[in-house]
């Protein structure tokens, strides 16, 4: 009969005999596991090391995209620049004078334009030497609040403007028997006009006793017109549209109102020229902007950023300008040719018309943002 002690004993080995298995089989499924996980992890990573050159090559293909989009960007350019660096190619300029042994200043290492009297205006007027008094009275103005100023010689004489003192700091241009608009499309075109704020492109035949070009400036900033004139003196001017008449209890107006009469009145329901959006073109003041347009025939929005400034208003004395005579001392071999200019002007208004319903109908791709 075995004793207690070697019955305790053999109970012992008999659960270490049946523990053996379990944690062998527990320790085998911890090895596969913790090697699975390893070799997981070694893939992952080797994974990661691979990605790693290709995220470098993405990045440099990313850079490279951007150059060749830069470089396709810059080809955007104006025409003729093309074979150009981009740093050396200037859009635009203006009407500075510099006279011809002036050295730019040096600023730091750089030597630079560095502009005395810079002006951020330009008053542009077509004059006949007839009409050289008003003309003067007009240019003293302009000159004295900083504008720069260019007169187009319709009649083509230049020399005779030299006795007067600003006559070497203003641009002269002559062509003889030419109008304002012609000069205008010739020598204003936008690129060269781009660095001035406004552009005045002015009659020759206008009183400026009462205005002051800082002053109108300030307002036409202010009301942000694009496209505006100064009001006409009604007591001593010839008006042809009511629009146009100062009004003595506003600073700015932008309609006009009048009965009908039988006829088309003006409301506040109008909203056609000349009740609305209407300046005449003996004193135009474009801004920048509208300029642009302007020049190349397009039409800007023509009720909100058009008007007429009462504050700063002028006296259209409607004098016999532009190759004009003067009836009063008319010479019997003297032909006025006035009626043969506003014939030739309804003509181009009616061409003008043809060329823009053309324009249209033969561009699909244009939309017309005012309908």
């Amino acid at each position: 009969m075995n004793s207690p002690q070697e019955h305790t004993v053999a109970e012992s080995k008999s659960y270490l005999y049946a523990l053996f298995p379990a944690s062998f089989l527990i320790g085998l499924i911890l090895f596969f596991t913790i090697s699975i996980s390893s070799q997981g992890s070694n893939q992952r990573l080797l994974q990661r090391l691979q990605q790693l050159p290709s995220e470098g090559t993405e990045k440099q293909n990313v850079t490279e995209v951007k150059e060749v989009d830069q470089c396709k960007l810059n080809q955007c350019r104006p025409r003729g620049s093309e074979t150009l660096p981009a740093g050396i190619v200037h859009n635009t300029s203006s009407f500075e004078m510099k006279h011809l042994w002036e050295i730019p200043k040096k600023e730091g290492n750089h030597s630079v334009d560095i502009k005395a009297n810079t002006t951020n205006n330009l008053f542009a007027m077509v004059v006949g030497i007839k009409q050289k008094d008003l003309v003067d009275k007009m240019v003293q103005k302009f000159i004295a609040s900083n504008f720069m100023v260019m007169l187009f010689h319709y009649d083509g004489i230049v020399d005779e403007w030299k006795d007067f003192k600003w006559s070497n700091q203003v641009i002269h241009v002559a062509a003889i028997n030419q109008g304002k608009w012609w000069f205008a499309k010739r020598f204003l075109h936008p690129d060269i006009v781009a660095e001035y704020d406004y552009i005045f492109l002015w009659d020759e035949d206008l009183g400026v006793e009462n205005f002051h070009p800082d002053k109108y400036v300030s307002i036409i900033k202010h009301e942000e017109l694009e496209i505006s004139q100064p009001a006409l003196d009604p007591q001593k001017s010839v008006v042809h549209h009511q629009i146009t008449a100062r009004g003595r209890r506003s600073t700015v107006h932008r309609r006009t109102y009048k009965p009908a009469h039988g006829g088309k009145g003006c409301d506040k329901s109008s909203t056609a020229p000349p009740c609305t959006g209407w300046i005449e073109m003996m004193a135009p003041v474009f801004s920048r902007l509208a300029w642009r347009c302007v020049w190349y025939m397009i039409q800007g929005d023509r009720t909100k950023k058009v008007g007429i400034v009462d504050a700063e208003y002028i006296v259209h004395h409607s004098l016999p300008t532009l190759g004009g005579i003067d009836k009063t001392k008319v010479n019997s071999k003297e032909k006025d040719h006035r009626a043969d200019v506003r014939r030739l002007s309804h003509w181009e208004l009616d061409v003008f018309q043809s060329r823009w319903k053309k324009a249209a109908e033969e561009d699909k791709c244009w939309v017309d943002p005012y309908q």
